[in-house]
């Protein structure tokens, strides 16, 4: 073969694929869209994923186009073998043909099948459970209980050493930090009743046998059951993740709004007590709003005049004996640290000691309550107030059942016993069901979007509608294969499943181009023969030109399909930080990517024999698209 020759057979090739190759990078590229406009934690998650797919397909649709013919020109020489001389294709057509020969002959029931099995799925998909994301397992755990609002330093002390003593005592726990109170910072707002503890795990081979992460925190939960604490189980960064971006420390948050913070507690408490026994519905406790105990003392104007006493006077001495006084600071290094003096806690905490502390007068000492009335006051431990409007919240987790059907059931639940709530007062749920509500309203707005964009671009590949409708039936044939195996991996429906789908969309549509474009090359071949005529074509010249453009390109096809799916197996059975997460993405592309194969080499050249076979019969002649350049 003389080189000229060898360079028309290529440009011929890279003009017969060419065309194909661009389109399908187009087609990935945009069902990826949805990824794009996700926000909140799951855009940040996913749009890096989303950017190196769409990188590398670009340059990959460049170098196959314009590098990959040029290489092939130089290491393309000597005798070519036919493709038939392929062990590997010969193996595979083998297998392949007497399966589609089949399939021809009894095409109602090839079609009969794929369509039972899309129906069988439909019911699957709609009782899968629903979440924001899949849990990630962060390898520790933050055991936050709640007690009092009114409980003292002391009390808060011991708790907190009793409940680090027995966690310690787990075998699976290797260090256990608790800390109560909030920090020296405006951005932690939590109150001493809430204590948090950081629970560190041992690594995995040095646990009991049998023993998980649940089993350990259903375990300790059992343990520590202290009267006046309301326990809560999450992790370390989700939490922290949760309260910036929704306020909530728990899975999910009832928000009650309203003007009186009485009226809202009542409320609230009406909604736990609802809420209380719901499957799934775990460490459900109601934020205080009320009961918070404050020292409540009120001059008296008058008896002070007596004394030659200002208001200024009394207060500067409860400043300085319960507040405390900043005296000096001092400087290590430099660190600056306040001097602050004030009277013992056991003074503080004792109300005749508080009523006895000397008032200097011009006359001598006098005792406080002389000039004061000193009296234990009940308010709100903490006001919380969001868009202008007081706010109380119920708070709980979700275990052992998936997050959509939780609240939904927890949603129906509080309409039918609550009713119509008073007048100016209202609900809104927040937390992690917030975040899937918002992630789950931008799929559903974006995901026709992008089919009928997908739609466009298959247009423009083979400028037939009827083309472009043959290769995005594929898709819905595709979701069969990734809803069995979610459904039976037991995975819910989550941010991650639904970026496991759009990646699935792109791949099927691509390899159905692959194969529509052979089924079209044969029947140009046909055409070119024997005419495009039913008088000089018969339906079996049809089948097989369609055996034809199946089976003799079956290898290229398998080998778009191998890569995908060989490229994805290993995930099954990866483990450690991350694995949780990754698992839900590749489900869906290895299920759909299996069931849109077998689609697309067994049903997809039955539908296009049925169509070429009624355009002859109606029309006398045959729509032979070709790929635009």
């Amino acid at each position: 073969m003389t080189s000229e020759e060898r360079n028309r057979i290529i440009e011929r090739a890279c003009q017969q694929v060419g065309p194909g190759v661009f389109y399908s990078s187009i087609i990935i590229v945009v069902s990826f869209l949805p990824v794009f406009l996700l926000t909140g934690q799951e855009g940040k998650l996913f749009a890096p994923l989303a950017w190196t797919k769409t990188f590398i397909l670009l340059v990959d649709a460049f170098v196959a186009i314009t590098v990959g013919p040029v290489l092939v020109s130089f290491l393309l020489k000597g005798k070519l073998k036919p493709e038939g001389s392929n062990p590997v294709g010969r193996v595979l057509e083998r297998v392949y043909a007497p399966v589609l020969a089949w399939c021809l002959r009894w095409r109602k029931t090839t079609l009969g099948l794929n369509l039972v099995a899309l129906l069988i799925s439909i019911p699957m998909l709609l009782s899968l459970g629903t979440e924001f994301m899949p849990p990630l397992d962060e390898g520790s755990i933050l055991f936050m209980p709640v007690t009092l609002p009114d409980v003292s330093n002391q009390e808060v002390k011991r708790i907190l050493q009793v409940q680090d003593r027995i966690i310690k005592q787990t075998p699976e726990v290797a260090h256990v930090l608790g800390k109560a109170g909030r920090a020296n910072t405006a951005t932690d707002n939590s109150p001493l009743s809430m204590i948090e503890t950081i629970i560190l795990l041992k690594p995995r081979d040095e646990w009991r046998a049998g023993m998980t992460k649940a089993k350990i925190v259903d375990e300790l939960n059992q343990k520590l059951q202290i009267p006046g604490v309301v326990n809560g189980w999450t992790q370390p960064i989700i939490n922290r993740i949760n309260m910036l971006s929704t306020g909530i420390r728990t899975d999910v948050g009832v928000k009650v709004y309203g003007q009186n913070l009485d009226s809202i507690y009542r409320l609230s408490t009406q909604i736990r007590q609802h809420l209380a026994g719901i499957d799934g519905v775990k460490d459900l406790y109601v934020e205080p709003i009320t009961g918070g105990k404050y020292l409540d003392i009120k001059v008296k104007r008058d008896e002070i005049g007596r004394y030659g006493l200002s208001v200024d006077d009394v207060n500067l001495l409860v400043e300085s004996a319960l507040g405390g006084m900043e005296l000096t600071t001092t400087i290590e290094g430099r660190q600056r640290f306040s001097v602050n003096a004030r009277f013992a806690q056991d003074f503080r905490n004792s109300l005749p000691a508080l009523q006895r502390l000397q008032v200097q007068t011009t006359s001598g000492p006098i005792p406080l309550s002389a000039v004061a009335d000193i009296r234990i006051a009940e308010g709100p431990p903490m006001i919380n107030s969001e868009n202008a409007l007081l706010r109380g919240t119920v708070l709980f987790n979700v275990r052992d059942r998936d997050l959509g059907g939780t609240v939904a059931e927890a949603r129906q639940r509080l309409e039918t016993m609550m009713g119509k709530l008073p007048k100016g007062y209202f609900l809104d749920w927040s937390g992690q069901y917030e975040n899937q509500l918002r992630a789950t309203q931008t799929l559903k707005f974006i995901l026709p979007l992008v089919l009928v964009i997908i739609f466009g671009v298959l247009y423009f590949t083979f400028g037939s509608l009827k083309e472009a409708f043959f290769n995005l039936v594929t898709v819905p044939f595709a979701l069969i294969g990734g809803v069995f195996i979610v459904y039976f991996y037991g995975v819910n429906l989550s941010v991650a499943v639904a970026v496991g789908f759009i990646a699935l969309f792109g791949l099927a549509v691509e390899t159905s181009i692959l194969m529509v474009i052979y089924l079209n090359e044969a029947m140009q071949k046909l055409v070119a023969r024997k005419g495009n005529s039913r008088d000089t074509i018969t339906p079996a010249d049809i089948r097989a030109a369609v055996m034809e453009g199946a089976a003799q390109r079956l290898r290229p096809k398998i080998m778009t399909v191998s890569v995908s799916l060989f490229g994805l197996v290993p995930v099954l059975w990866s483990t450690g930080v991350g694995s949780d997460v990754m698992l839900p993405i590749v489900l869906p592309l290895i299920g759909g990517v299996f069931t849109s194969s077998i689609h697309i080499l067994l049903v997809t050249p039955v539908v296009f024999e049925m169509t070429k076979e009624y355009e002859l019969r109606k029309h006398g002649q045959m729509e032979i698209p070709v790929a635009r350049h």
